[in-house]
């Protein structure tokens, strides 16, 4: 599937799109997801254990377009630079912004810029020039009509700002329909979500020409 507004591809981090509300909101085993082979991962308990936590290579996989590999030999070059690790216990933890970002310069040449503090403003203009970011955000934010829950600890790609600047377009890995995949929200309502860092990406183009941010 791809954004009617735009060209980037719209995917979720589990492999059946379908299944995403009940797997992060009704308990069902990933494992169980008949599609998991499609995501590249090498047997359903690898799938199970990892799809969770790959919102960010999700986001990644979208802002490659439509020739991006697979979600777990995404996954595998990002363990290569540290941008996920494993604690002894086997818990993972990433995304780490920094080898992450020398991770798509390096391997796909997208200049990657980390944000350690990045006002919600700022998103228009990052935008603007041409740029797609990776935004902390609560999981919540796919029920924007609810309290937000807190901010941060899942990243969706903003791809493009509203016609007047006051709200973004993003994509959202565990979007449980097409309305939450492929979302819109005013900026003072992305910002209740928001943890005011994230990760921008430029555009194949620039990456091609040598262009950087706009300062």
């Amino acid at each position: 599937m791809t954004c009617a507004l735009c060209s980037v591809p719209v995917h979720t981090q589990f492999a059946t799109p379908e299944l995403v509300g009940a797997i992060v909101e009704g308990g069902l085993d990933p494992a169980e997801d008949p599609g998991w082979a499609g995501s590249g991962a090498g047997s359903p308990a690898e799938y199970a254990r990892w799809a969770g936590h790959l919102c960010g290579m999700t986001c990644l996989r979208m802002a490659l377009g439509a020739d991006a590999p697979s979600l777990f030999a995404l996954r595998d070059g990002a363990l290569k630079y540290g941008a996920y690790t494993e604690d002894a216990d086997g818990t993972i933890r990433g995304l780490v912004y920094a080898p992450f970002a020398e991770y798509v310069s390096e391997v796909y040449g997208r200049e990657a810029t980390v944000y350690r503090h990045l006002d919600v403003t700022g998103i228009p203009g990052l935008l603007d020039a041409g740029r797609t970011v990776l935004a902390s955000v609560h999981y919540g934010i796919r029920h924007p009509e609810r309290p937000a829950p807190g901010r941060g600890g899942h990243l969706v790609l903003v791809t493009a700002r509203t016609a007047d600047g006051a709200g973004v377009h993003f994509h959202n890995p565990s979007g449980t329909d097409a309305g939450t995949r492929a979302a819109v929200l005013p900026l003072a309502e992305f910002e209740r979500f928001f943890a005011g860092r994230g990760v921008s990406l430029g555009s194949a183009e620039a990456s091609e020409t040598g262009a950087g941010p706009e300062a």
